[in-house]
């Protein structure tokens, strides 16, 4: 077969032809880079049909395929199967990504030795010895004695390709697609070519043998998928695992689910022996000691179809620079500066002259609108020192003041009067973010 050179952008995966300065796709600079391709494709492709029982694939009516109900594999982790949708799917190809250090390896680690009790695992790290692993694993559980964990220690993508024939396990851990290559092709591991064959390579084996195979990714200083897009589009499903490294919270997100919801969430918290569960989640996204404190309000979120309790908290201070800084940690930025706009607009609160800061608790990081209102009102109790409590605060608030229905009010509310919180501020007792702000400073006077 002969050789042929490629250009491929390690930002969006282009492929073109020839080399160029800008890749016209994304329009990123410099990002073009060099991968040959010499006879690997006959290799790949012989090595699968020694696989496939069938020669050949003929199209069939849709009325004549017969479908039943994917079994799923249950990892033992609530919060990992709610965020794959029930459990692992046979035969699929799922990418966890994460910034270094947050922990995917251990969760992986976990999961194995948990699957490994009825199942047989194989685990395959180009990244740590063999006795690396066996010492983090002993740190998780010292008693852990099992004879379906199979480790190897290896980066070459054919070799470990002989091992999965050979070994037959029921589910295989990649740890991680950058570090494995290829002697087939041109480039060190982690290159746009070695990436897209290790990832081609893997997903053909869990499409062919039926079992379930896992991917570790690594991340960009952005918090991207390193290597080609193309690998996030050839997977089944991409996790996300984030997380302060300063904070013990450890959050499991899925950004793409061919079987399954891509909304939901998990939670864990990073302990001294690896990562345990978190089933309620109030205590670490809300504080009982600052619910007395101006500044601190709570709001009900939804990740999914999960309600979480969080504590939203603000601080002003007199600016001294004729810009005024606005902060924003765990809230779009852009956001806050919508919603303080409509506070000085419709409410007159004058905070022009003041540094606005705004934090989610806990290291959350919240995207849901229903919180604006608590937003608001935590940047006015701390404006006007006034301590907002007992109370919790669900609405979008809009450009013109008025209070918008939030999605899941009633599992909301709930979720509040659950912990103790009856009195919940929304679009069902004010109309407009005015009429909320004229009761609040008429019961603090009452």
């Amino acid at each position: 077969m002969k050789s042929k050179t490629s250009y491929v952008c390690q930002e969006c995966g282009y492929e073109f032809p020839k080399f160029l300065g800008r890749c016209p796709e994304c329009g990123q600079w410099n990002t073009l880079r060099e991968f040959k391709v010499a006879g690997s494709k006959l290799k790949v492709e012989s090595q699968f049909a020694a696989l496939s029982s069938e020669k050949t694939k003929t199209p069939k009516k849709l009325s004549e395929i017969k479908f039943e109900g994917k079994n799923r594999l249950l990892t033992g982790y609530d919060e990992v199967d709610n965020v794959l949708g029930g459990g692992l799917v046979k035969g699929s190809a799922t990418l966890l990504a994460g910034d270094p250090g947050i922990g995917k390896s251990t969760l992986l680690l976990q999961v194995g030795l948990n699957l490994s009790q009825t199942k047989k695992v194989l685990y395959i790290s180009g990244e740590e010895s063999e006795e690396q692993i066996k010492m983090r694993a002993l740190r998780i559980n010292k008693n852990a004695k099992n004879n379906n964990f199979f480790l190897v220690s290896l980066n070459n993508t054919d070799q470990a390709f002989n091992v999965i024939v050979d070994t037959k396990p029921e589910i295989v851990i990649v740890d991680s697609i950058q570090t494995m290559e290829s002697e087939n092709l041109s480039g060190l591991s982690g290159s746009v070519g070695q990436v897209r064959y290790a990832a081609l390579s893997f997903i053909k084996i869990a499409k062919t043998l039926g079992i379930p195979v896992i991917l570790v990714g690594h991340v960009t200083k952005e918090g991207m998928v390193a290597g080609p897009m193309v690998l996030s589009h050839m997977v089944d499903t991409v996790l996300f695992f984030e997380g302060e490294k300063f904070t013990q919270t450890r959050i499991l997100r899925s950004l793409k689910n061919r079987f399954g919801p891509v909304d939901e969430v998990g939670i864990f918290e990073m302990g001294e022996v690896g990562l345990s569960q978190v089933k309620d989640a109030e205590h670490l996204f809300m504080s009982s000691d600052n619910l007395k404190t101006p500044g601190s309000v709570l709001t009900v979120a939804m990740e999914g179809t999960r309600p979480f309790l969080v504590e939203i908290q603000a601080l002003t201070v007199f600016s001294k620079f004729p810009m005024p800084k606005r902060v924003a940690n765990g809230i779009d930025g852009r956001r806050l500066e919508l919603l303080i706009a409509v506070l000085q607009k419709q409410v007159r609160v004058p905070v022009e002259n003041m540094d606005i800061f705004v934090n989610i608790a806990g290291g959350f990081k919240l995207s849901d609108r229903a919180a604006d209102l608590a937003v608001c009102l935590a940047i006015f109790s701390s404006f006007k020192n006034i301590p907002v409590s007992k109370t919790v605060a669900v609405s979008e608030v809009g450009l013109l003041g008025e209070l918008r229905n939030a999605p899941y009010f009633d599992k909301r509310v709930k979720q509040a009067q659950k912990l103790g919180f009856k009195k919940v501020l929304s679009e069902k007792t004010h109309k407009t973010l005015p009429d909320v702000i004229k009761a609040f400073n008429g019961q603090m006077k009452g």
